[in-house]
């Protein structure tokens, strides 16, 4: 097993992605100029091949097909007890469909039996380490609106026409 933090580029069709791993889960999946932008990457992390970034590549290349890549690859986002429940209910969402940032919370709420917030719910989806894998792309505000996404409304755009979950 390999100890350290690793990335790997993905050229995709929104532009080049970062992903990084600890050697045996992926860490992160930043797109090139979004907000918190390698957040929580390391200085110290170096480009190596890796077995978990031909399965995330795989899953990419399936999910820019447009067809529903199926499992992800191990997963390991860096987060608060928070955050991890929010991210963890975003991958729930499936894949083609959305939600909104109110029935998370209200999900949210009742699992973790402690009331919260759409801003607190908002909050965490922006952090969210690990774009497109841990679907945030998929969540909308009130009403529909696709405002809110860390790498931009038009890649937000793209990714759920891709699925089919825009008309």
């Amino acid at each position: 097993m390999s100890t350290g933090e690793y990335t790997f580029i993905y050229d995709s069709p929104v532009g080049p992605l970062t992903l990084a791993s600890d050697g045996t889960h992926i860490t992160g999946l930043w797109r090139a100029g979004q907000k918190h932008y390698a957040s929580t990457l390391s200085r110290d992390a170096r480009e190596k091949s890796l077995p978990v970034f031909e399965e995330a590549a795989q899953w990419l290349d399936a999910y820019f097909l447009g067809k529903d890549p199926g499992p992800r690859p191990p997963l390991k986002p860096i987060g608060s007890p928070f955050r991890q429940a929010v991210w963890q209910d975003l991958l729930n969402i499936p894949y083609g469909e959305t939600t909104t940032y109110g029935d998370i919370t209200k999900r949210l709420s009742n699992t973790l039996n402690t009331p919260t917030s759409p801003r607190a719910v908002g909050g965490a989806v922006a952090r969210n380490p690990i774009s497109i894998l841990i679907p945030c792309h998929r969540v909308l505000s009130r009403g529909g609106g696709l405002s809110g996404y860390a790498g931009g409304v038009d890649t937000k755009i793209r990714l759920l026409t891709l699925e089919g979950a825009l008309s």
